[in-house]
């Protein structure tokens, strides 16, 4: 008999391993009217995950959702939502603060306005720490130079005193990231992380971004409208459009071969991707009030058919989800 047959049947029997978020049918209301319809993400441990699409694609809304800082009246459902298999939306309200302040941490696109202009730097550093459980303010002291130097700030002792106008762009996100890991988080949310910087400090603050995603073990969701950057930071990307998921896979064949009309306009938008000059979709994405009961791309969409202006396709497919009822590379396709 195998010695190692009770072992190997036990592995074989044991659980597949749940994935760090999983996200299913997400949506989120103000009143009647639906900002964010039927998001499906998963995203594992340590893995880079990509939301991109253009402004008002309801990106951020869906971040705030995941993040628990949608304020009244935004109503948020799912039919799933779960953080390490705790479902979120059916935990206590302070289970639920506690944990999004804790493992699920997020930066914002304006860092200088996300902190807070009347305290110092060190005393932002040292609440977030004094909540995190760190007695002491000598040793909360040592811990916020700590994150300030990993963040990578300069003398950081110094940079306690420092007010939020006080510091540069680029300074104030390598601020906000070290009150995001000041409680070792399990999933860094970053919304537009280096929209506001020049290119210059872009390039450093993606790298420290990565570097940190990477020694820490986090996963990061990283939301974005820039795809060379997603390109070349993230595994899997999810198209956003008019607040749903139109296109969903793996980097880098889902910007090699995109099968949503979207997708390829977004990338055909870009001078390394165009071949002559960049053709830009017209329009601009509908207003949550305004969406039509077909396909949202068909008033801006080059190879709209009748059925699209009628029916709203579902996301289908399985290795590279796509919400199209003639997907390009389709045979059936116009």
């Amino acid at each position: 008999m195998n010695a190692h047959a009770p072992l190997a049947a036990a592995a074989a029997a044991a659980p597949a391993p749940r994935a760090l978020l999983e996200v299913e049918a997400l949506s989120v209301r103000f009143g009647d009217i639906a900002v964010v319809e039927r998001v499906d993400l998963q995203l594992e441990r340590g893995e880079v995950l990509a939301l991109v699409g253009e402004s008002g694609s309801g990106k951020t809304m869906t971040a705030l959702a995941l993040a628990d800082l949608l304020p009244p009246p935004a109503r948020v459902d799912a039919v799933r939502l779960a953080f390490d298999g705790r479902e979120l939306l059916t935990l206590p309200a302070a289970a639920r603060r506690a944990l999004a302040g804790g493992d699920i941490a997020m930066i914002f696109q304006e860092p200088a306005s996300s902190l807070n202009p009347c305290f110092t730097l060190g005393w932002q550093l040292d609440e977030v720490l004094r909540l995190g459980g760190v007695r002491g303010r000598a040793a909360r002291r040592a811990a916020a130079c700590e994150l300030l130097a990993r963040a990578g700030i300069a003398d950081p002792a110094a940079r306690l005193h420092a007010y939020a106008h006080q510091l540069s762009g680029g300074m104030c996100q390598r601020a906000m990231l070290a009150l995001a890991l000041a409680r070792r988080p399990r999933l860094l949310i970053a919304d537009e992380p280096t929209t506001a910087l020049d290119v210059t400090i872009q390039a450093q603050i993606v790298e420290l971004l990565l570097h940190l995603q990477r020694d820490t073990g986090m996963a990061l969701l990283l939301i974005s409208h820039d795809l060379a950057l997603v390109a070349e930071t993230a595994q899997r990307a999810a198209v956003m459009y008019a607040g749903e998921i139109v296109e969903y896979g793996a980097l880098p064949r889902l910007f090699d071969a995109p099968r949503h009309p979207y997708t390829a306009a977004l990338l055909a938008a870009l001078p390394q991707h165009a071949d002559a000059a960049l053709r830009a979709l017209p329009g601009s994405v509908p207003a949550a009030h305004a969406r039509g009961r077909g396909c949202r791309l068909a008033p801006r969409c080059p190879r709209v058919q009748p059925r699209c202006r009628l029916e709203h396709p579902a996301l289908r497919g399985d290795a590279q989800p796509v919400r199209c009822f003639f997907p390009l590379g389709d045979d059936a396709a116009p």
